[in-house]
């Protein structure tokens, strides 16, 4: 067996991310004919096909995907002896992949990244939006260094840390019945029209589970992709909704909403920091995860 160059690993892993050798070699900077050589020539060396070719694109073989786990791999340790290295030279460098839920965009990162990046300016940061089940994926499969995702969702085999704390309310026009109350549980809006997200979203499902533990269902009259189109669609009387209580403080001056915090203990949710290992992330990842859980030093 010969040497692998990095360039064709990169693109391998380019191909299998984007199920299209155009896709990948545009990703990567290379011509199309060149990328399909080096596929080629990459399958004669190993003496194995690695790629299905269909028509609509590509698809790993058996010996594709174990060669994938073993290409990020040895890319991942390329990247990391990088980034260790260069806190020896002028300034840690490098890039992070962030993979995060909505809620943590809206309400955290904005401000908590700006002050990583003020204090290392040379590192790249990669922030993904994604639901929390889809974070968890990408941090198995090796697609992103960091995930920040709900806390209640299933994340065996990775190692978190607590990030931050929200608090759900539900949301309601301005002159709604509930729009008085000091608090309410869930249980007691069950019989109103919900303005939700997608059906794979954490939050979704937290809601329908503790709805069904009381006995209720949720009407889902209309779901949507964001926490704005969950509000504008409830200032204009389409039903109700429940967000996270600091992601809506930019919409209440601009639509005519009124906020009512939830009354049930599970309505306070954690949002964590998850990694496959701590110890085995690059310098730069490192710092990130201290810098976002106040563990890096002054």
């Amino acid at each position: 067996m010969g040497r692998f160059d990095f360039v064709t690993l990169k693109l391998f892993v380019s191909v299998a991310d984007e199920g299209r050798l155009t896709a990948a070699a545009e990703r990567e900077h290379l011509a199309l004919a060149a990328a399909s050589k080096r596929i080629s020539d990459l399958e004669a060396q190993l003496d194995t096909v690695l790629l299905y070719r269909r028509p609509r694109g590509v698809e790993l073989t058996p010996a594709g995907h174990a060669f994938l786990h073993h290409a990020r791999k040895i890319l991942e340790n390329i990247e990391r002896l990088q980034a260790d290295l260069s806190e020896y030279g002028t300034g840690i460098k490098g890039h992070v992949r962030i993979h995060s839920n909505t809620s943590a965009i809206i309400a955290f990162l904005p401000e908590d990244l700006s002050t990583f990046s003020q204090r290392y300016p040379q590192i790249k940061l990669d922030l993904q939006e994604r639901v929390s089940s889809e974070a968890i994926s990408a941090l198995r499969e090796g697609l992103t260094d960091i995930g920040i995702f709900a806390g209640h969702v299933p994340y065996e085999g990775l190692q978190v840390l607590p990030y931050r704390s929200d608090r759900l309310v539900l949301v309601t026009p301005i002159n709604h019945a509930f729009a008085g109350r000091k608090s309410i549980y869930l249980e007691e809006a069950a019989d109103e029209d919900f303005i939700g997200l997608q059906q794979d979203s954490s939050l979704q499902d937290l809601l329908h589970e503790h709805a069904s533990r009381a006995g209720r269902t949720l009407h889902m009259r209309i779901q949507v992709r964001s926490f704005d189109a969950i509000c504008r669609m409830i200032h204009h009387g389409m039903g109700i909704g429940v967000l996270p209580e600091q992601t809506i403080y930019r919409e209440l001056g601009d639509l005519q909403l009124c906020s009512i915090p939830l009354s049930d203990t599970w309505a306070t949710r954690e949002t964590v920091i998850g990694m496959r290992q701590y110890d085995a992330l690059p310098v730069t990842a490192r710092h990130l995860v201290d810098h976002l859980t106040g563990r890096a030093g002054d």
